[in-house]
């Protein structure tokens, strides 16, 4: 991994929002998963990144 932070690519920001998942901690891997998510070009990979790491604080009533 690199310090620099316009070095990370997209498989960089996902890695971290997994290991983020596992340790419970579900906001910032979403916010690691959208910034993944802005360095993908492809409409379906964009929506299935979001699918994978939905906003926990979105209300579903």
């Amino acid at each position: 991994m690199t310090s620099d932070p316009a070095d990370l690519t997209a498989s960089d920001y996902l890695n971290a929002a997994r290991d983020m998942a596992a340790a419970g901690r579900s906001f910032l891997a979403h916010l690691l998963a959208e910034e993944a998510a802005r360095h993908v070009d492809d409409p379906a990979t964009v929506r299935s990144i979001r699918a994978q790491y939905p906003d926990p604080t979105t209300r579903r009533d």
